[in-house]
């Protein structure tokens, strides 16, 4: 099995955006939990989406410390890539989107794998349910899954978060996913302001994805027709307009493309969306070595 992380937002000290700093006094990141307990749920190898001109770097400070535990391997998100000559904007420096970047793996993505983000702690109990998923599919399935997660399990009380709100049938598939912008904490789960201006109340139990997926690589048929008929798109805005991976799923249902099991976690998600959310970040890392959930220097 495979974990392939979403690491080409990074920026060149690895870490950029939002994680600028290591997280523990051993130089951890947050990605180094997330391939920890990836291994510890049976997976072994993990493939880095990142940038061409990152590749030194991010192979010198978490590829290095992880090789020769788990097999790894490197992608590289071109601008150009499944993109045909002409159709990028004159100024274009912003990637493709999530859709785009797992795109960039289907080379090299021959069996059952689960796509996270690079600066998201998912929790173990993530990787245990989605490698649990994967070792009963194949790689020509079109049932996919979904993490999914608490909405109180996932918030900051430093700021508004955005969250795709999970809708499912009796059977634990997923139906739609609805995009909620700007959700403030509050006791007993979160709020938001609807088009009318109207306060709506979103419950803490609510689930939530926070873009965990496990896929086979038929998934590459459906990402391929979307994002072609994205970059065809002349109505798009040339310049930030993406091609997100919820999305791309999301149509892929309503089309009888395939179907996405919602897999349940009490899993409690965290990452730095805020600056201020670092020290909190922090905090729970160290509190969950103290609880010998992780060993003090993962990688001794």
């Amino acid at each position: 099995m495979t974990l392939f992380i979403l690491a080409g937002g990074m920026g060149s000290r690895y870490g950029g955006l939002k994680q600028i700093d290591p997280f523990t006094e051993h130089g951890e990141f947050i990605i180094d939990f997330s391939i920890y307990d990836a291994i510890k749920a049976g997976f072994d190898r993990v493939i880095f989406l990142i940038k061409r001109e990152n590749y030194e770097i991010f192979r010198d400070t978490v590829g290095k410390r992880i090789e020769g535990k788990v097999k790894v391997e490197y992608v590289f998100q071109d601008m150009d890539y499944a993109v045909p000559e002409g159709k990028i904007p004159e100024g274009r420096v912003k990637p493709w989107g999530t859709t785009h970047a797992l795109l960039c793996g289907q080379d090299v993505l021959d069996d059952g794998f689960c796509v996270i983000n690079a600066d998201d702690f998912y929790g173990r109990d993530a990787y245990m349910r989605a490698a649990e998923f994967l070792k009963k599919s194949n790689v020509e399935s079109t049932d996919y899954a979904m993490v999914g997660y608490r909405l109180g399990n996932t918030l900051t009380d430093k700021g508004s978060v955005a969250r795709g709100e999970c809708y499912g049938d009796i059977n634990g598939m997923l139906v739609k996913i609805k995009e909620r912008t700007k959700l403030y904490q509050e006791e007993g789960g979160a709020w938001y302001e609807d088009d009318n201006g109207e306060v709506v109340h979103v419950p803490g139990s609510t689930v939530v994805s926070m873009n965990f997926w496990c896929f086979s690589p038929k998934v590459f048929d459906g990402l391929a027709r979307d994002f072609d008929l994205f970059i065809n798109d002349d109505s798009r805005e040339p310049l930030k307009s993406e091609c997100l991976l919820p999305n791309t799923i999301g149509k892929m249902i309503r089309e009888g493309d395939c179907t996405v099991r919602i897999l349940p976690t009490d899993a409690k998600w965290f990452g730095v969306t805020y600056s201020e959310d670092k020290p909190e970040v922090i905090a729970k890392i160290k509190a969950l070595i103290a609880e010998g959930e992780y060993p003090d220097g993962l990688w001794k």
